[in-house]
């Protein structure tokens, strides 16, 4: 038997995800006829996310997500690092290049986990919360492998675009719904870039399968 769920939490997640998705805004009627929901509904909707800054208004009245978002984004952030850690110590720890697990926030990268390895003589220094473009970076370029859904990249790997002779290679954090990250390693050093990427991946395939509840 299908569990019992409420109609009104769900057109309003519903609500987000298309606000989420629509760069320029929307007005009432637009929301209204991609949600097929009469305008009056989404009116209260929207009324309540208001409220708790879930939903704002330009000053041409339309409709975009709210600051409110990145609260409760930012109140994710420490369940990725417990659940990514372990993850990324192994992976330090085998190629004894700093690892990291990097998502997407609007165009840019942001790092939320970081471990450094313990026994190498010199690694570089990452901290969390550092940004870059998307586009830039390998932990970036990985993001974007995915939502291109490139065939035949399993990972992108840079040298000197966020910082003088370092070099990256990361691979995309697959099927997390709502969730567009990657898992990567940076290194001043040497890259023996076949051994690396396989750790790399299955760091990342690890990563996903604890996320998403797949692990075991």
């Amino acid at each position: 038997m299908p569990a019992e769920t409420s109609q009104t939490l769900d057109r309003g997640l519903l609500v987000l995800e298309t606000l989420a998705g629509s760069a320029g805004g929307l007005t009432v009627t637009e929301l209204a006829a991609k949600l097929g929901v009469n305008r009056t509904v989404v009116y209260r909707l929207v009324a309540t996310l208001e409220q708790h800054t879930l939903v704002r208004r330009d000053a041409r009245g339309r409709l975009h997500v709210g600051l409110g978002v990145l609260h409760l984004a930012s109140a994710v952030q420490p369940v990725l690092r417990d659940l990514a850690g372990p993850v990324l110590r192994r992976l330090a720890e085998t190629v004894g290049c700093t690892a990291h697990l990097t998502v997407a926030e609007g165009a840019e990268a942001l790092a939320v986990a970081v471990v450094e390895p313990s026994w190498t003589d010199f690694h570089v220094g990452y901290r969390v919360g550092t940004r870059h473009p998307l586009a830039q970076g390998a932990a970036g370029r990985a993001v974007l492998l995915a939502r291109r859904g490139r065939a035949g990249a399993a990972y992108s790997v840079t040298e000197g675009e966020l910082q003088t002779g370092a070099r990256g290679l990361a691979a995309p954090v697959r099927d997390v719904d709502g969730l567009e990250a990657s898992v990567g390693i940076v290194t001043l050093g040497s890259l023996d870039e076949r051994a690396v990427s396989q750790a790399v991946i299955a760091a990342a395939d690890e990563v996903a399968a604890l996320l998403s509840g797949r692990e075991g």
